[in-house]
């Protein structure tokens, strides 16, 4: 259950600067919707140099449209370098806040941001000459690193909330946590911190956000392919559901099932979800 601001809803329902530039300065793209994420960022410069049109086009939730609707906001009318200065919580700020599940969107929004100046000034970003640490969203050391530093992550959930990184299959979360205990002890433990996590969720407050995220995350996917998914019952960390229409007799429903149901539901309830198939 996520508690949106005013903003982020408005940003939402009637987000600003959607679509495209014709010869735009500076273009990126940045996630995939193999990840259920995709932003596309464009802008325009004028004759001073500074940002007078800019537009974006995404693929994801509402967290995510709101962030990119923001970012525009904020970038108009600023130069380069004022515009490179944005970070990622500049943007969860100006909406409000974001749950702490949905701060990758104010991440890839940043992502975005910084790869469509490196693409104005004929550069690389950094982050995409690092080691892929989680193959699942192919999130690098470097990207875990900066997120650590800039938002103060402490923990391998923390770590997924804001990159994604840990969310799929989990085999990289012993990797992500020796990243946490390197930066720490670089910086000697000095990094900012993170406003602590919510308390722990009931079982009637998992079960709730477990059919949210089914219902908002996970079904508008299949439901375009053909498919459905129902879920069937809750039990601790295991969740038990049924593909339906297409997806039921797809040849591809064990990755469906796992590498996507199971990712999604680790990325927004808990990263010790377990998904199991109905056997009817």
């Amino acid at each position: 259950m996520w508690d949106y601001s005013e903003k982020v809803k408005d940003h939402f329902y009637n987000p600003r600067n959607v679509g495209t530039i014709e010869n735009p300065d500076g273009v990126a793209e940045v996630g995939s919707l193999a990840c259920g994420d995709m932003l596309k960022l464009m802008f325009k410069l004028d004759e001073r140099g500074r940002i007078a049109d800019v537009k974006f086009q995404t693929f994801g939730c509402g967290s995510a449209i709101a962030s990119a609707s923001a970012l525009t906001e904020m970038v108009r009318g600023k130069t380069i370098e004022e515009a490179s200065k944005i970070t990622n919580r500049d943007i969860a700020n100006y909406l409000g806040g974001l749950p702490q599940q949905k701060m990758h969107c104010s991440v890839m929004g940043r992502e975005a941001l910084e790869a469509a100046i490196a693409n104005y000034r004929g550069e690389k970003v950094e982050t995409e000459e690092g080691e892929i640490v989680c193959k699942c969203f192919g999130v690098t050391d470097k990207a875990i690193e900066r997120a650590i530093k800039e938002n103060g992550l402490t923990t391998v959930e923390q770590v997924t909330y804001y990159t994604k990184a840990g969310g799929g299959c989990g085999t990289c979360h012993e990797r992500i946590q020796e990243i946490i205990d390197r930066v720490i002890k670089e910086t000697g433990g000095g990094i900012w911190r993170a406003k602590p996590q919510q308390k722990r969720m009931t079982n009637i407050q998992k079960i709730k956000l477990i059919e949210e995220t089914i219902e908002n995350e996970v079904a508008p996917t299949l439901r375009k392919e053909g498919g459905d998914i129902e879920l069937i019952d809750v039990a601790g960390d295991k969740v038990t559901v049924a593909l339906r229409g297409k997806c039921s007799q797809c040849l591809v429903s064990g990755w469906t099932m796992q590498s996507f149901v199971r990712a999604k539901l680790r990325e927004f309830v808990s990263p010790e979800i377990i998904v199991e198939e109905a056997k009817e």
